[in-house]
Protein backbone atom coordinates (compact mmCIF):
# COMPACT_ATOMS: atom_id res chain seq x y z
CA UNK A 1 0.00 0.00 0.00
CA UNK A 2 1.24 3.21 -0.99
CA UNK A 3 1.64 5.83 1.62
CA UNK A 4 -0.99 8.93 1.72
CA UNK A 5 0.01 11.74 -0.49
CA UNK A 6 -0.95 15.02 0.75
CA UNK A 7 -1.21 18.18 -0.24
CA UNK A 8 1.72 20.49 0.18
CA UNK A 9 1.12 22.97 2.85
CA UNK A 10 2.46 26.99 1.92
CA UNK A 11 3.78 28.22 4.84
CA UNK A 12 5.48 31.36 3.35
CA UNK A 13 3.59 34.68 2.88
CA UNK A 14 5.71 35.19 -0.63
CA UNK A 15 4.71 31.62 -2.13
CA UNK A 16 0.75 32.09 -0.92
CA UNK A 17 0.82 35.40 -2.61
CA UNK A 18 2.19 33.93 -6.17
CA UNK A 19 -1.92 33.24 -6.25
CA UNK A 20 -3.28 36.31 -5.38
CA UNK A 21 -3.20 37.17 -9.05
CA UNK A 22 -6.43 35.84 -10.20
CA UNK A 23 -4.67 34.40 -13.90
CA UNK A 24 -2.07 32.84 -11.84
CA UNK A 25 -5.03 30.84 -10.35
CA UNK A 26 -6.49 30.14 -13.37
CA UNK A 27 -3.42 29.03 -15.45
CA UNK A 28 -2.68 26.65 -12.47
CA UNK A 29 -5.88 25.31 -12.68
CA UNK A 30 -5.83 24.47 -16.74
CA UNK A 31 -2.53 23.32 -15.86
CA UNK A 32 -3.29 20.74 -13.89
CA UNK A 33 -6.12 19.44 -15.90
CA UNK A 34 -3.93 19.55 -18.79
CA UNK A 35 -1.21 17.84 -17.13
CA UNK A 36 1.48 19.46 -19.79
CA UNK A 37 1.11 22.32 -21.60
CA UNK A 38 2.79 25.51 -23.04
CA UNK A 39 2.08 29.31 -22.67
CA UNK A 40 0.52 29.75 -26.55
CA UNK A 41 -2.03 26.71 -25.75
CA UNK A 42 -2.88 28.32 -21.96
CA UNK A 43 -3.03 31.80 -23.27
CA UNK A 44 -5.25 30.33 -26.31
CA UNK A 45 -7.58 29.03 -23.32
CA UNK A 46 -7.62 32.16 -21.54
CA UNK A 47 -7.88 34.76 -24.08
CA UNK A 48 -4.00 37.14 -23.31
CA UNK A 49 -1.23 36.78 -25.15
CA UNK A 50 1.77 34.06 -24.75
CA UNK A 51 4.36 36.59 -23.50
CA UNK A 52 2.46 37.56 -20.62
CA UNK A 53 1.01 34.11 -19.75
CA UNK A 54 4.73 32.60 -20.35
CA UNK A 55 5.58 35.64 -17.34
CA UNK A 56 2.94 34.38 -14.85
CA UNK A 57 4.30 30.85 -15.65
CA UNK A 58 8.12 31.85 -14.72
CA UNK A 59 6.35 33.38 -11.37
CA UNK A 60 4.53 30.04 -10.13
CA UNK A 61 7.81 28.27 -11.22
CA UNK A 62 9.91 30.64 -8.53
CA UNK A 63 7.89 29.73 -5.84
CA UNK A 64 7.84 25.87 -7.10
CA UNK A 65 4.13 25.44 -8.44
CA UNK A 66 5.06 24.54 -12.04
CA UNK A 67 8.29 23.48 -13.84
CA UNK A 68 9.19 22.35 -17.13
CA UNK A 69 7.46 19.49 -18.37
CA UNK A 70 10.96 17.70 -20.00
CA UNK A 71 10.35 15.91 -23.31
CA UNK A 72 7.44 17.68 -24.74
CA UNK A 73 9.00 19.76 -27.08
CA UNK A 74 9.56 18.39 -30.53
CA UNK A 75 11.91 21.16 -31.69
CA UNK A 76 12.99 22.55 -28.27
CA UNK A 77 11.21 26.15 -29.36
CA UNK A 78 8.09 25.16 -27.14
CA UNK A 79 8.69 25.46 -23.61
CA UNK A 80 6.04 23.00 -21.74
CA UNK A 81 4.82 23.09 -18.30
CA UNK A 82 3.58 20.95 -15.49
CA UNK A 83 2.25 21.49 -11.69
CA UNK A 84 5.05 20.45 -9.69
CA UNK A 85 2.61 17.97 -7.24
CA UNK A 86 -0.37 15.97 -8.68
CA UNK A 87 -1.63 16.53 -5.10
CA UNK A 88 -1.97 20.28 -5.37
CA UNK A 89 -1.50 22.56 -2.46
CA UNK A 90 -3.57 24.21 0.47
CA UNK A 91 -3.29 26.45 3.37
CA UNK A 92 -4.23 27.07 6.51
CA UNK A 93 -5.76 30.49 7.78
CA UNK A 94 -4.27 30.21 11.00
CA UNK A 95 -0.39 30.08 10.01
CA UNK A 96 -1.14 33.88 8.32
CA UNK A 97 -3.42 35.45 10.71
CA UNK A 98 -1.04 37.04 12.90
CA UNK A 99 -0.02 39.73 10.60
CA UNK A 100 -2.45 42.26 8.39
CA UNK A 101 -0.48 41.42 5.35
CA UNK A 102 -1.24 37.35 5.63
CA UNK A 103 -4.98 37.87 6.36
CA UNK A 104 -5.09 40.28 3.04
CA UNK A 105 -3.31 37.74 1.17
CA UNK A 106 -5.43 34.29 2.29
CA UNK A 107 -8.55 36.44 1.96
CA UNK A 108 -7.79 38.00 -1.39
CA UNK A 109 -6.23 33.71 -2.50
CA UNK A 110 -9.10 32.33 -0.80
CA UNK A 111 -12.04 34.82 -2.72
CA UNK A 112 -9.65 33.91 -5.76
CA UNK A 113 -10.34 30.30 -5.19
CA UNK A 114 -13.59 30.31 -4.82
CA UNK A 115 -14.66 32.80 -8.10
CA UNK A 116 -12.86 30.34 -10.27
CA UNK A 117 -14.90 27.63 -8.98
CA UNK A 118 -17.87 29.90 -9.45
CA UNK A 119 -16.78 30.72 -12.91
CA UNK A 120 -16.51 27.25 -13.93
CA UNK A 121 -19.59 25.78 -12.63
CA UNK A 122 -21.81 28.42 -14.12
CA UNK A 123 -20.19 27.82 -17.43
CA UNK A 124 -21.43 24.46 -16.84
CA UNK A 125 -24.70 25.49 -15.99
CA UNK A 126 -24.55 27.60 -19.22
CA UNK A 127 -23.73 25.08 -21.06
CA UNK A 128 -25.57 21.86 -19.47
CA UNK A 129 -27.74 21.20 -22.52
CA UNK A 130 -25.02 20.96 -24.60
CA UNK A 131 -23.46 17.82 -22.66
CA UNK A 132 -26.34 15.82 -22.72
CA UNK A 133 -28.73 13.92 -20.86
CA UNK A 134 -26.07 10.80 -19.63
CA UNK A 135 -23.98 13.77 -18.09
CA UNK A 136 -26.80 16.51 -16.50
CA UNK A 137 -28.37 13.42 -14.52
CA UNK A 138 -25.18 12.38 -13.34
CA UNK A 139 -23.89 15.62 -12.22
CA UNK A 140 -24.99 16.67 -8.40
CA UNK A 141 -25.21 19.82 -6.47
CA UNK A 142 -25.91 19.18 -2.36
CA UNK A 143 -26.57 21.38 0.30
CA UNK A 144 -27.03 19.97 4.19
CA UNK A 145 -27.64 22.12 7.47
CA UNK A 146 -25.78 19.84 10.05
CA UNK A 147 -25.16 21.16 13.77
CA UNK A 148 -21.31 20.05 14.01
CA UNK A 149 -18.42 20.91 16.69
CA UNK A 150 -15.19 22.10 14.87
CA UNK A 151 -13.80 18.47 15.63
CA UNK A 152 -16.42 16.81 13.68
CA UNK A 153 -16.41 19.36 10.85
CA UNK A 154 -12.55 18.38 11.18
CA UNK A 155 -13.31 14.82 11.17
CA UNK A 156 -15.95 15.15 8.39
CA UNK A 157 -13.39 17.07 5.99
CA UNK A 158 -10.96 13.65 6.20
CA UNK A 159 -13.83 11.39 5.31
CA UNK A 160 -14.76 13.56 2.09
CA UNK A 161 -11.35 13.90 1.26
CA UNK A 162 -10.52 10.02 1.59
CA UNK A 163 -13.81 9.29 -0.67
CA UNK A 164 -12.42 11.82 -2.85
CA UNK A 165 -8.85 10.45 -3.29
CA UNK A 166 -10.39 6.76 -3.82
CA UNK A 167 -12.23 8.18 -6.79
CA UNK A 168 -9.25 9.89 -8.27
CA UNK A 169 -6.66 6.98 -7.81
CA UNK A 170 -9.73 4.71 -9.80
CA UNK A 171 -9.62 7.86 -12.49
CA UNK A 172 -5.83 7.53 -12.50
CA UNK A 173 -5.64 3.63 -12.80
CA UNK A 174 -8.12 3.73 -15.36
CA UNK A 175 -6.10 6.19 -17.68
CA UNK A 176 -3.16 4.54 -17.69
CA UNK A 177 -4.76 1.31 -18.89
CA UNK A 178 -5.95 3.22 -21.71
CA UNK A 179 -9.68 3.26 -20.31
CA UNK A 180 -10.63 7.08 -21.66
CA UNK A 181 -13.76 6.27 -22.98
CA UNK A 182 -16.53 8.65 -21.99
CA UNK A 183 -14.02 10.25 -19.62
CA UNK A 184 -14.22 13.81 -19.04
CA UNK A 185 -12.75 16.05 -16.13
CA UNK A 186 -15.28 16.46 -13.00
CA UNK A 187 -15.24 19.09 -10.72
CA UNK A 188 -16.26 18.00 -7.29
CA UNK A 189 -16.46 21.86 -4.75
CA UNK A 190 -17.90 21.30 -1.22
CA UNK A 191 -17.84 23.29 1.47
CA UNK A 192 -18.16 23.18 5.39
CA UNK A 193 -18.13 26.15 7.01
CA UNK A 194 -20.23 27.65 10.21
CA UNK A 195 -22.87 30.28 9.96
CA UNK A 196 -25.37 31.83 11.95
CA UNK A 197 -28.64 32.87 10.40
Amino acid sequence: MQPKQEPERITELARLKAFINPLRMQLYRLLYAAVSATASQLAEQVGETPSLVSYHLRKLAEHGFVAEASGRSGDGRERWWKVVSEEGWGFRTSDFADTPEGAAAVGAVTRGIFDTRITQYRNYLDQRAAWGKEWTDAAFSFEWLVDLTPAEVAEMSDEFEALARSWRERSKTARAAGDTEGREHVALHLYGFPFRP
